[in-house]
């Protein structure tokens, strides 16, 4: 029964119905294939007592992935909802009908699921990976010096600015990846898709580049323990590459064995931790106390908060610069986004955890060591009070000891400002302390090589820059880039052999820290946009702390060293520049998309405040292009004055009802497409009618958007009007007159040749393009877009001649055309003639005057030439023939009357009409010769079209008037009617 007691009338189609009692299958576009009769099966109960194929929400409607084994659902279209097929039996234009069996598996398709990669948690994952990247040989190695340099105090604000920065970036990371599913690319993936390819493959490229080459830079800092086999710069070479190729076979083992090295690094580490803490509890020996150390003193805690600055680099942004660098590594964690359970859950957690107890173990061992150890001290086991006289400075004196004489002379050996292994000295068992260097320096080496290949092959696979495709094919289950792994052991390689990396190291920090500022930016961007789709479920962060955390990166930029933060910026751009100006074909809906709609959403709103005036009118025109690839001539010739300086809209009327069919024809990104190509900045606007004229009077009331309207109606000249019904002509007036109606002006383009390439493929024996021609028109467009059409208005026009015959004035819109075209490169050594009539008595009165009145306008056409003779009688007059056709004589039957059947047929001329009109009529006929005497050679002729009164003038009159002028005529043709108000002003205010 019906639900609700609704009558069988009011219920939509039946499933089988709509299947027409067939098998059937069609495919929706791009979906997968859709089987009508199993979309009811699918129903749930919720519908259950419904003759309907509406489906409650399913993640299947929403998802761009499959699941193994089971068949996608597929959301049933609107057409399907809502058309009822008894009208129209037959798919709709844009379903394809399928054969395929559903019940029939591929033979190609396999019948085993895919092995399930390995996916990490967010502590194995990401957290121990972040922290083991973050601490590193400055842990170790630096951090006792720089709490010597800057005291406890100091060394803590350091340590905290330091964490508070990389806390903003990693909150902000956490933002941008829980606003959606996050696939592999790591911090390419995340800037690329919420600032768009341009920022994102810059970013991608340099950062993959320095996570290869900080392999490298890793290595020295096991280098700075006291091992030698050779020398000291062929230590760094042999010890690099052994260890760098282990690593590199850990990698390409797999994630599996790469996570598992990683813990038994943190192990490492931890282990060397407990030996530093129980080491500083266990009581002094007297050959540690002789090298500084006397375990916890207040005395000792007392000196070394305050700072005791030492040196060319003793002072705040000194330590900092040098600290800084150890509180990165917060990425690690990201940058394999694609290896984890769940990103939207590990990225924020294991993020913001390895921050907070990598800070805590910063601040713990800086407080602790700086307790502990004194700043100088001399080694010496005899340097006591009781064996030495004289003075004694220092703390240690409390304690037994005199370094008085190695502090004066600066020549002490140890302590906390010379002795950078003062951890060692204060392990309970120092080869822990090495253990703990190899593990840091190898774990955060390890880190970067995987990152480099994972960001790369993510941005290969996007195919941004040209020649690296091939690294981007992944293997086995975890998809792993071995030939990535490959190219970023060579660099590391390379650098290594090299050597000498100082000066290079600046700059890959810098690159580092250009990504931490584009994250924070990304962050903030996505926010202030307010887009919809900006939506983390990581709540805690702020556009403001982002956009803090963007500049200071920038600034610390600069602090660490300001010409490799310059050389960083530079590469940044020209790869920027790079993707810009091949701009590829993505769209991932960047915050960069949304700014730009709300950049031009309020500047549009904000011309409602703007008064129109002259000295602000620009021609802008609504061009009846239909679709763009069919015109050229006439999009490229309106595209020559609008381009950068006003607004041009292509419309298209796709005659017939709402349909599948029509929706489809009307997509506008195959012509955007086009236009893009072509270089032509215009809008692109399709309507949908059941014939051109009402098209076009929906266009002209509706095109636009506040005071981005268009003022000026551009169309073709209707070259086979003739040949066409009566009520065709009846419809290409009647826009003309429409026009006039809504205050447009109207310019009307013929060309000899014709303007519809169409119609010279079908006079070529095209005639399927004719009867087939929604079916092939988009591959046409594509083929164009690759091979454009070249037309006479994208050349040269050399020095030519522009001819202007302003024979009735229409507000000035017939001498502002040829001067916007003569602004351009094409037009610009052409000159500009102007043609008026005239008396043969006043020629010259005339052409003084008519130069006065141009000159005011500051047009700069100094040829001017009056035409005595244009309202003369015409040396033939063909007329009569080109109006037989329409004459009411020669469609009169039975007696019919002359007035009774105009009044049925507008477009009928009668006799009386004929006479009425006869003058005019002449005109035309006479201005035509005018014109072929005059400007034969001429680039351009633009006349001011004649206007015939609505309702008086007969349609097909009208259109002869249009011929007549415009015929026989070698050059391109713009008829021109502006709309009877100033567009030219004299005046500066």
């Amino acid at each position: 029964a019906p639900p609700l007691g609704l009558p069988d009338q009011f219920l939509p189609f039946s499933v089988s119905s709509l299947s027409n009692g067939d098998d059937r299958k069609f495919s929706l576009g791009g979906c997968s294939s859709y089987d009508t009769d199993s979309v009811a099966s699918r129903s749930s109960g919720v519908f259950s007592g419904y003759d309907t194929l509406d489906t409650p929400p399913s993640y299947d409607f929403y998802s761009n992935t499959e699941i193994f084994g089971r068949a996608k659902k597929s959301r049933p279209s609107l057409f399907q909802l809502h058309s009822n097929p008894q009208d129209d039996p037959s798919p709709p234009p844009l379903y394809e009908e399928s054969s395929v069996d559903k019940q029939s598996p591929d033979e190609d398709e396999p019948t085993e699921p895919p092995p399930e990669p390995a996916r990490f948690g967010w502590a194995q994952g990401v957290m121990i990976r972040c922290m083991l990247n973050i601490w590193g040989v400055i842990l170790y190695l630096r951090l006792p010096w720089i709490t010597a340099q800057a005291g406890i105090g100091l060394t803590w604000i350091i340590i905290l600015v330091s964490s508070s920065i990389t806390g903003i970036t990693g909150l902000s990371t956490s933002a941008i990846a829980t606003n959606g599913k996050v696939k592999g690319g790591g911090t390419y993936f995340l800037i690329s898709r919420s600032l768009g390819p341009e920022l994102g493959g810059s970013i991608g490229l340099i950062f993959a580049f320095a996570n290869a080459v900080a392999v490298a830079l890793m290595q020295v800092g096991d280098m700075e323990k006291d091992v030698s086999m050779v020398d000291k710069l062929n230590d760094i070479r042999i010890i690099g590459v052994i260890t760098v190729t282990c690593l590199l076979a850990i990698s390409m083992a797999g994630m599996e064995w790469e996570s598992k090295a990683q813990v038994l690094f943190f192990f490492v580490i931890m282990v060397s931790f407990a030996s530093y803490i129980v080491g500083t509890i266990i009581p002094a020996t007297p050959e540690k106390q002789a090298k500084g150390f006397f375990s916890y003193r207040a005395d000792i805690f007392a000196e070394n908060f305050v700072p005791g600055w030492r040196g060319l680099e003793g002072s705040f942004f000194g330590m900092f610069s040098i600290f800084f660098p150890s509180a990165t590594g917060i990425l690690a964690g990201a940058n394999i986004s694609g290896d984890l359970k769940d990103p939207n859950v590990a990225i924020p957690r294991g993020t913001m955890l390895a921050i907070f107890w990598t800070t805590i173990s910063y601040l713990i061992i800086s407080a602790t060591i700086g307790s502990c150890v004194l700043r100088d001290a001399s080694g010496y086991i005899n340097d006591t009070v009781s064996s030495l006289s004289g003075e004694c400075l220092g703390v240690g004196c409390n304690y037994g000891w005199n370094f008085t004489e190695c502090m004066t002379n600066k020549t002490c050996p140890f302590g906390l400002s010379n002795y950078y292994q003062s951890m060692s000295l204060v392990s309970a068992f120092a080869p822990l302390i090495s253990a703990g260097i190899f593990g840091a320096t190898l774990s955060s080496a390890l880190a970067c090589l995987v990152s480099a290949p994972k960001v790369f092959q993510c941005l290969c696979k996007d195919k941004l820059y040209p020649g690296i495709g091939f690294f981007g094919k992944g293997y086995g289950k975890n998809n792993e880039p071995l030939r990535s792994y490959l190219l970023a052991y060579i660099i590391a390689i390379c650098f290594i052999l090299i050597a000498e990396l100082n000066t290079i190291a600046p700059i890959i920090s810098n690159f580092f820290l250009c990504s931490y500022a584009l994250i924070n930016f990304s962050c903030f961007h996505a926010s202030i946009t307010n887009s919809p789709g900006w939506r983390p479920t990581f709540r805690f962060y702020s556009k403001w702390l982002s956009l803090l955390g963007a500049v200071v990166s920038v600034i610390i930029m600069f602090l660490l060293t300001w010409w490799a933060a310059l050389i960083a910026i530079g590469i940044v751009i020209f790869l920027l520049g790079y993707v810009l100006y091949k701009k590829p074909d993505v769209n991932w809906g960047s915050s960069m998309q949304a700014s730009s709609y709300n950049m031009a959403l309020s500047q549009c709103v904000g011309l409602n405040q703007v008064e129109d005036h002259i000295k602000n009118y620009r021609p802008q025109c609504l061009v009846l292009s239909g679709p763009p690839c069919m015109r050229p001539s006439l999009v490229d010739f309106i595209s020559t004055f609008t381009k950068n300086h006003s607004l041009m809209i292509c419309a298209n009327v796709i005659t017939g009802g709402p349909s599948p069919g029509s929706v489809d024809s009307a997509k506008i990104s195959t012509h955007l497409k086009w236009l893009d190509k072509r270089r032509i900045k215009s809008f692109y606007h399709t309507v949908v009618a059941d014939d051109l004229h009402v098209g076009v009077q929906m266009l002209l009331q509706s095109t636009g958007l506040g005071r981005m309207k268009p003022n000026v109606l551009v169309m073709g000249f209707k070259k086979n009007w003739r040949k066409a019904q009566p009520n065709n002509i009846e419809n290409y007036i009647g826009i003309l007159h429409d026009a006039f109606d809504l205050q447009y002006g109207a310019c009307v383009l013929r060309m000899k040749e014709g303007l519809d390439i169409s119609r010279t493929m079908q006079a070529h024996g095209m005639e399927y393009f004719k009867t087939n021609f929604l079916k092939i028109f988009y591959s046409l467009c594509e083929l164009m877009a690759t091979s454009q059409p070249t037309t006479v208005f994208q050349t040269r026009q050399g020095k030519k001649t522009i001819d202007v015959y302003w024979l009735s004035d229409d507000g000035g819109l017939t001498l502002l055309l040829p001067y916007l075209l003569t602004r351009k490169k094409r037009w610009g050594r052409c000159k500009v003639r102007v043609f008026v009539g005239g008396e043969a008595q006043k020629v010259e009165d005339q052409k003084q005057e008519l130069k006065a009145l141009i000159s005011r306008f500051r047009l700069g056409f100094q040829d001017v030439q009056v035409l005595p003779d244009i309202n003369g009688k015409p040396q033939s007059e063909q007329f009569e023939d080109l109006i037989a056709p329409y004459r009411v004589s020669s469609v009169q039957k039975d007696g019919q009357e002359a007035d009774e059947t105009t009044k049925d047929f507008s477009w009928m001329v009668s006799d009386e009409e004929m006479e009425t009109f006869r003058a005019k009529s002449l005109r035309q006929i006479r201005l035509n010769e005018v014109i072929q005497d005059y400007s034969r050679d001429a680039a351009l002729i633009i006349v001011t079209m004649p206007v015939g009164r609505r309702g008086a003038c007969p349609s097909s009159l009208y259109m002869a008037w249009l011929e007549i002028v415009s015929r026989d005529l070698r050059p391109p043709v713009l008829l021109v009617r502006g709309n009877q108000e100033n567009v030219l002003t004299m005046y500066c205010q």
